[in-house]
């Protein structure tokens, strides 16, 4: 399971308490005050057979007396009590439970195992144990045991620990500031992180994400998840134990979901000023405003430890600024003066605005008598709207709460310190990275070659089935070189140059990320650390670029023998499941790359890969309709052939498509489109050869399931040139084997009633028409398997 029913922890209609107490220090007692405290003003019910009122609430004997079933139920009670009320509660249509107390001893632990065998029949989630609980503010809704009430914000708390929960939301508390939600996990026996990423990936009341952990549990499901997540919002992580090992292989994970890493509570603590409070558009670049030298260079100082970059001005904009302001010192930083006033500050922001190069707006300031700190926070009040990329502020010594809160109401962030501004500005910075590493398109593969691939397995086979678990010698060079990877011996062949650095190459099946490599080279001066560096596969020449580029060694080669190295590596440890293990170094020459002396260990089962790689078993090429047609999972690359098949639709059949009025496409769109997570989504395309040897796509269908796999919603479009040759008969059929093989249980789409064509080819493919809200738009449905054929599907 995943986001099923997790609305009902964070969208709450009604609650129960079972074990509610008026004893002092009780968990009862603790959960129901907080409750009360907070003010969620739907029903409430207390449930304890030793009271009939508490608080002036009747008070209900036991949860299977309660007159409905409530949305959520906190569960105070002993373990021992877990499975005959998850049971009762599960029996009346309870959609989400927390359960507060812990497991401590294995017979507590049986009865949690017991529990949640009594909630999976009713789909019911529970949060625990030993959870602190699921707060929305918004809804006045503390559901748990909360140090303080929690004010509504934009930014969400998810944390494995309740001890830093309790700090967090204390810290927030004294400063004004507040959460859309917050979320202590507990024990995570099944509402884990994953889940929750999942549901507030598309929480339309949360900005932002910041996201305490130690362990991953189920890290195909937290890497997809991340990833979703990250592509709508920023999201940040603390994982707190470098000394740990596996702790460089969290970054790694982090990285590539395109997650920020923090690497302190403090940092974190500050996104929750500047990701809660600001509206803040990170660019690469930003413009410090401040009074006099002395703050200038302190705040320069900061940007530049941070590793900000402060942008370079136009002289436009300098002479605007000496001609409004005579005493100013123009350029970036920009020096108002000793004597600068309220509205000195007021007038840079103005005359910035006309210079969009100028980037995100910084006030730094200390509080003079032209100028006090309250007066200048009601000048940039007054001229926010004019900071086009966002506005923060640093003010020395602080502010009084009014002037806070009035300044947060803007969506203006107020920071101590220029450090602490900097650094948290340098954090937007990396998530606009980040995703944008997400969303770059590949140079371009390696060709296909499935028949290489189908030797490299039957040889792995061959070996197993003879009782071999290793390849080393000629056995592992014809392997890696089936993948096109050069391989030679240990005196180096026919090669007199020595290599420019020699790369330790390793693959090992972790127990929470399933296969996973490790890059090792020496240092380039003999004093530094040598670079350590994981990487998750599948890897691409994108991804390949982010690993090579923090070599020391990198600007001494030409980058693409190695990326096209890394990029056959992986490409061997996707097609060929059984490789469990890799040995060897990767020496790099000015002008190419070989293998030198790999091991290669192999078995017949082993772990996940944490992020799913290219699926090629749906690859076909057929003859039809007098083309020879390849139909197959789209991938990264295809993103030009699918711009050119966008461009050749008409403006009518892409109003049908898309149900309304359609431009071009920008490349973060065609990203999105073309860079897909196998794990969750499919789109398979018809794509044909020119004469020139180039593909071109003919047609497309998607089918996009929600995190639980209950429904998936799917669209065709093809080619507006190639209509009549049944091309979305063939695809459709295709979507509907695919989700069928998947385990999906519905497949639902929606088509604009004047489209007769998508219409026809939904009935003649199985579909039942269905209404929908909008009399314009006619539904359709087809139940995949017996579990759907007596529900109605959930179109998210």
């Amino acid at each position: 399971m995943t986001v099923r029913n997790l609305d009902a922890l964070f969208r709450p209609k009604s609650v129960a308490v079972i074990g509610a107490s008026e004893r002092p220090g009780s968990t009862g007692a603790m959960v129901w005050a907080r409750l009360l405290e907070g003010g969620f003003d739907g029903p409430l019910w207390p449930v304890n057979p030793k009271y009939h009122t508490l608080n002036g609430h009747a008070v209900i004997a036991d949860a299977g007396d309660l007159p409905q079933a409530p949305t959520v139920a906190l569960i105070c009670t002993p373990p021992a009590t877990w499975p005959s009320i998850i049971h009762k509660l599960g029996g009346l249509g309870t959609r989400a439970a927390i359960i507060v107390g812990e497991a401590r001893c294995d017979d507590d632990r049986l009865a949690l195992r017991h529990a949640l065998s009594a909630a999976r029949p009713h789909l019911l989630r529970i949060v625990g144990p030993g959870s602190l609980g699921v707060v929305s503010p918004a809804l006045r809704a503390h559901f748990g045991a909360p140090s303080c009430t929690v004010k509504a914000g934009g930014v969400a708390w998810v944390s494995q620990s309740n001890a830093l929960t309790n700090a967090v939301l204390g810290w927030a508390h004294a400063r004004g500031l507040g959460f859309s939600h917050a979320v202590a996990l507990g024990g995570e026996a099944d509402v884990d992180a994953g889940d929750v990423l999942d549901y507030l990936a598309s929480d339309p009341g949360t900005r932002a994400i910041l996201l305490e952990l130690d362990s991953v549990r189920a890290a195909r499901k937290f890497m997809s998840a991340a990833r979703a997540a990250a592509r709508n919002k920023p999201v940040l992580a603390l994982r707190s134990g470098r000394a740990d090992p596996a702790d460089a292989l969290y970054t790694a994970a982090f990285r590539r979901a395109g997650m920020v890493r923090v690497d302190a509570l403090d940092d974190l603590l500050d996104e929750i000023e500047t990701l809660g409070v600001g509206r803040v558009a990170a660019g690469a670049t930003a413009t410090l405003i401040t009074s006099d030298r002395g703050l200038a260079t302190l705040a320069c100082d900061a940007f530049a430890a941070a590793g900000d970059t402060l942008a370079p001005w136009p002289d436009e904009a300098s002479q605007a600024l000496q001609q409004a302001l005579p005493n100013v010192i123009g350029g970036n930083p920009l020096q108002l003066g000793d004597d600068a006033r309220p509205e000195h500050f007021g007038t840079a922001l103005k005359l910035l605005a006309q210079h969009r190069g100028t980037g995100t707006a910084f006030v730094v300031h200390a509080s003079t008598h032209s100028a006090p700190v309250d007066e200048v926070a009601q000048a940039l009040i007054a001229n926010q709207r004019f900071a086009y990329r966002g506005l923060l502020a640093c003010f020395f010594g602080g502010v009084d709460a009014a002037t806070r809160d009035a300044l947060h109401a803007q969506g203006i962030p107020v920071h101590t310190t220029p450090q602490r501004l900097a650094r948290a500005f340098a954090r937007l910075v990396d998530y606009r990275m980040g995703r944008e590493l997400l969303m770059q398109t590949p140079e371009g593969l390696p060709a296909e070659v499935p028949d290489a691939i189908d030797a490299a397995q039957a040889q792995v086979c061959a070996a197993l089935a003879a009782g071999e678990h290793q390849l080393t010698g000629e056995a592992a060079a014809g392997l890696l070189e089936r993948f096109g990877l050069r391989v030679e011996n240990e005196a180096g062949g026919a090669h007199e140059a020595k290599p420019i650095v020699g790369i330790a190459v390793a693959l090992h099946d972790d127990d929470n990320f399933g296969p996973v490599f490790r890059f090792t080279a020496p240092s380039d001066d003999g004093v530094s650390e040598p670079l350590r560096v994981y990487g998750l596969p599948p890897l691409n020449p994108v991804l390949a670029r982010d690993i090579v580029t923090r070599s020391p060694y990198a600007r001494l080669v030409a980058p693409e023998p190695a990326l096209a190295a890394l990029t056959a590596l992986s490409h061997a440890v996707c097609d060929v499941k059984e490789i469990v293990g890799l040995s060897l170094t990767l020496n790099v020459y000015d002008d190419h790359v070989a293998v030198l002396e790999p091991i290669v260990s192999i078995a017949a089962k082993r772990s996940r890969l944490a992020i799913v790689p290219y699926p090629r078993r749906f690859q076909e090429t057929l003859d039809w309709e007098g083309l020879r047609v390849t139909v197959r999972p789209i991938r990264p690359e295809d993103e030009a052939a699918h711009h050119d098949f966008v461009e050749a639709m008409t403006p009518e059949d892409l109003r049908l498509r898309f149900f309304g009025a359609v431009g071009s496409f920008d490349h973060s769109q065609l990203a999105r489109m073309t860079q897909i997570d196998y794990d969750r989504e499919m789109a398979l395309i018809a794509t044909v050869r020119d004469e020139a040897g180039v593909s071109r796509t003919l047609g497309v269908v998607r089918a996009v399931a929600d995190p639980d796999n209950e429904t998936a919603e799917f669209a065709v479009a093809i080619r507006s040139d190639q209509k009549g040759r049944r091309l979305g008969r063939l695809l459709t059929d295709r979507i509907i084997r695919y989700a069928r093989a998947r385990g999906t249980h519905w497949l639902v789409g929606e088509a604009l009633r004047e489209n007769t064509a998508m219409i026809a080819l939904a009935r003649a493919s199985g579909f039942t028409m269905t209404p929908t809200e909008d009399p314009g738009v006619v539904g359709f449905r087809m139940a995949l398997d017996d579990s759907g054929e007596s529900e109605t599907p959930s179109i998210r």
